[in-house]
């Protein structure tokens, strides 16, 4: 039996990829040739998950990434409140040998959140899966399980969803409470989001803590220092510190590489910053999604030629989660679309599961974001 990995895709330093409701769906029938499930997504409360959270079986690759670049669009007209998007997410996996049965789960479907309403998803399986359902996991993201016990030497996926993002308009850094007063406030929580907040300044499976980077966040952390101010700022230094680079890493490469060599994707600089953020007692959450990619300049947009990203989500009490792309330094919005979010990496692999067969394997993804005002 082989572990199938779940999906890698490069990572950039531009890349631009939750907040509390949750996505109802109904699941339609498949079709004869491939499984569809085609969603009409409705926001309710979510509730409060009674298991509790664990670590991914098996590891998947990275998500994919992109690199840094330049937002024409921010110097050519001011900035729009809100951005429609659809998003199109296609893995396909073909396999040396015949696979006699798999079963996968999938983290593809992005999800309602309090500055991102998702209108409508379908899924689309090919071989048609012999069992298919959705829930959601522990932190509320949307979770995909299907089987495939049919022979087949090519497995293909895709997601297709259509998702408003609204500008989020973060507070004035200056004016968010120090960063000890919110430790304080973690280790006493007030409400429940202080205590859902506080699962998350603890070490997870793919964050753990580093003298090097406790001693980064202690220098820019200077008692009584505004949280969203030095937040900020430890933001600019790792994408100061780190090299983007796509052959620096995998999916399996741990923190410890990462902080001795200052090199990586999206997935490891979120690591990177949750590490630093989580040493010195604060709660930050790993954010799995997608970024808007901008063609150079003259060049038409490629089909297929976007991915996936990640980032980190900061908890300020009082003003909820506040999101930050250390891969791009920049505080994420209209650009950025959030598929779900969790203690790291192995909380969101956007896709994994075990195989019996196959042999070598070779897998493919390609991903589209396109803002419908752009859409012919």
């Amino acid at each position: 039996m082989t572990t199938t990995p779940g999906t890698q895709e490069p990572t950039s330093p531009n890349t631009k990829t939750e907040l509390e409701s949750a996505t109802q769906e109904d699941v339609q029938a498949s079709a004869p040739s491939s499984a569809s499930e085609d969603v009409q997504s409705t926001t309710q409360s979510a509730a409060t998950p009674s298991t509790a959270p664990h670590a991914a079986p098996h590891a998947a690759p990275p998500p994919p990434e992109v690199a840094p670049q330049e937002d024409p669009a921010e110097v050519a007209s001011p900035r729009p409140s809100s951005v429609r998007y659809r998003i199109r997410h296609s893995t396909s996996y073909n396999y040396a040998d015949s696979v006699s049965i798999a079963h996968n789960e999938a983290r593809l479907i992005p999800r309602n959140t309090e500055f991102q309403e998702v209108h409508s998803t379908r899924m689309l399986i090919e071989p048609t899966p012999t069992f298919l359902d959705r829930e959601s996991d522990y932190y509320g993201n949307c979770l995909s399980r299907f089987a495939l016990e049919e022979e087949h030497g090519r497995f293909v996926i895709t997601a297709d969803s259509d998702v408003t993002v609204h500008d989020p308009k973060p507070p004035d850094p200056a004016q968010t409470p120090s960063w000890d007063t919110v430790v304080k406030r973690l280790r006493k929580p007030k409400d429940d989001r202080d205590l859902a907040a506080y699962e998350l300044t603890f070490d997870s499976p793919y964050v753990r803590p580093f003298a090097e980077l406790t001693a980064l966040a202690a220098e820019i952390f200077a008692p009584g220092r505004p949280v969203l101010e030095a937040a900020i700022e430890l933001t600019s230094r790792i994408h100061a510190d780190l090299t983007y680079d796509p052959k620096a890493t995998t999916v399996a490469t741990p923190l410890a590489e990462v902080v001795e060599h200052k090199r990586g994707v999206c997935q490891d600089f979120a690591h990177f910053q949750l590490s630093c953020l989580r040493s010195i007692g604060l709660a930050a959450r790993y954010v799995s999604g997608y970024l808007r990619t901008y063609p150079p300049e003259g060049q038409k947009r490629l089909e297929g030629a976007d991915a996936s990203h990640a980032w980190v989500s900061l908890y300020v009490p009082d003003h909820g989660w506040i999101d930050l792309d250390p891969t791009n330094d920049m505080l994420a919005g209209l650009d950025h679309v959030v598929v779900g979010w969790g203690r790291d990496f192995g909380d969101l692999s956007p896709l994994k599961g075990v195989v019996l067969g196959g042999g070598a394997h070779k897998v493919s993804v390609a991903v589209d974001v396109m803002p419908l005002s752009e859409m012919s």
